[in-house]
């Protein structure tokens, strides 16, 4: 893996326009379970920008795993499977619905790491969205891409796993992503990467137990349960930090601790070890 050559690849820029529509907006609501969503009338609620500035890469230049394939604004990283592996968000001004929208991004860093999982390369790309001349979120996304896996990785029985002390919290909610709620999901944001709907490739190809949940997924729970919990509040910051992926194949909770200014939240699994970890900060 020539690691100098992928470096050229800082400092590369895509920009995207678009509208904030409120149709994405409703399919959201609609899988979030809510019938009046918590968020104010007339905004894009926290993370719901991820739903626009959709990918639109041709089917022809789609690679194996589902995604785009590499070499273009991403550079060329040959290890197979990629995650989110988290980021950190600083909201500036509300996204109005229907306002003219732009995402400027830009490769941040590229760095080779080893671990006892094997080779990794972490992708930093900030983005900075806009509406006219209004900075409205700065957004920075790490990517990690890592090794093949083990060819009976996600054929082995499942380690028994000791369960976790309890945490006390002050918000919490079971949630069972199953391959619904995962392809509604996948389909709001145009994500094609068959680990999240294929489980013959998620277990035989990428060796995962069963269909991984989307981190972006996985974060959006976590904002939704501060938004159930502090109505009326409005969100300045959200930062966040993949431990452990989620599975389809059982339920696992949504976890909030502290006050609408500043709270943790967190994901864990049917053990109790938190999955991702999240600070979000409010006024």
């Amino acid at each position: 893996m020539d690691i100098d050559h992928l470096r050229t690849w800082i400092g590369r820029e895509e920009r995207m326009e678009g509208h904030a529509a409120p149709e994405p907006l409703a399919g959201l609501a609609a899988l979030l379970d809510h019938r009046t969503p918590p968020w104010p009338a007339g905004e894009v609620p926290p993370l719901g920008h991820w739903l626009y500035f959709l990918p639109r890469a041709a089917q022809s230049d789609i690679g194996e795993d589902g995604h785009p394939k590499r070499g273009g604004f991403l550079p060329p990283i040959p290890l197979p499977r990629r995650m989110w592996a988290g980021g950190s968000l600083r909201f500036h001004a509300p996204m109005r619905i229907g306002a003219p929208i732009e995402r400027v991004s830009t490769i941040a860093d590229v760095v080779a790491k080893s671990g006892n999982s094997g080779d990794m390369l972490f992708v930093t790309v900030d983005h900075r969205i806009s509406s006219g001349d209004t900075l409205l979120i700065e957004e920075r996304q790490d990517i990690v891409y890592r090794t093949p896996a083990p060819p009976t990785a996600g054929l082995a029985p499942a380690a028994a796993v000791a369960a976790a002390e309890p945490r006390a919290t002050d918000a919490t909610r079971g949630y069972h992503a199953d391959p619904v709620a995962l392809f509604r999901f996948s389909a709001l944001t145009f994500n094609s990467h068959r680990i999240h709907y294929d489980r013959d490739y998620a277990r035989d190809e990428e060796g995962y137990p069963g269909l991984v949940v989307h981190g972006p997924f996985a974060a959006t729970l976590l904002a939704d349960l501060w938004l159930r919990t502090y109505g009326g509040a409005r969100m300045t910051g959200f930062s966040f930090r993949a431990r452990a992926p989620l599975f389809d194949t059982a339920p696992f909770t949504i976890n909030l601790s502290g006050g609408a200014d500043r709270a943790e939240a967190w994901t864990a699994n049917e053990a109790g070890q938190p999955a991702m970890m999240a600070q979000i900060d409010g006024e």
